[in-house]
């Protein structure tokens, strides 16, 4: 991957609706040219997918909570919260809780039902989510270039 790449990469993520011609114009490329950067970087599975970003509270769902969790039965947690619909994201950690769940429910009497029905499976610690600053932030940066690419001007 080049710096074009990376470029591609940042605009999609900031918008994935973005035309191929408007992405060619702002990189300084020809549609086609980019149109291909793009399916290649799809076969690589660099890109894995293309999604709308969804406001939560527009839906009714105003607690968000990271809960971490330690338990001993871990198959039947993960299923358990694959079947929870307030389990949006699980994640496998290490130190003293073994996993890490983001829960979004309507309300936080709901996130207390949710925290009892998960009792049977280990012990948690929650934390309820204040503000959310920023999320989705791009996590990679492109490799220093040693020439100056056509958007940097």
């Amino acid at each position: 991957m080049d710096q074009v790449d990376y470029k591609i990469l940042s605009l999609l993520h900031e918008n994935s609706r973005i035309p191929m011609a408007e992405l060619g114009r702002i990189i300084g490329m020809t549609q086609p040219a980019v149109k291909e950067r793009v399916r290649k970087l799809e076969e690589q599975g660099v890109i894995t997918g293309y999604h709308a970003a969804i406001s939560l509270p527009k839906l009714g769902k105003n607690t968000t909570a990271f809960v971490m969790f330690r338990t001993k039965k871990c198959a039947a947690f993960i299923e358990f919260c694959r079947q929870s619909p307030e389990v949006t994201d699980m994640y496998r950690i290490s130190g003293e809780y073994n996993y890490m769940l983001k829960i979004v429910t309507e309300t936080t009497e709901e996130l207390v039902a949710f925290s009892e029905r998960c009792g049977e499976f280990g012990y948690s610690y929650t934390l309820i989510m204040l503000t959310a600053p920023f999320e989705h932030k791009m996590t990679i940066e492109p490799p220093i270039a040693e020439t100056a690419e056509p958007w940097s001007n």
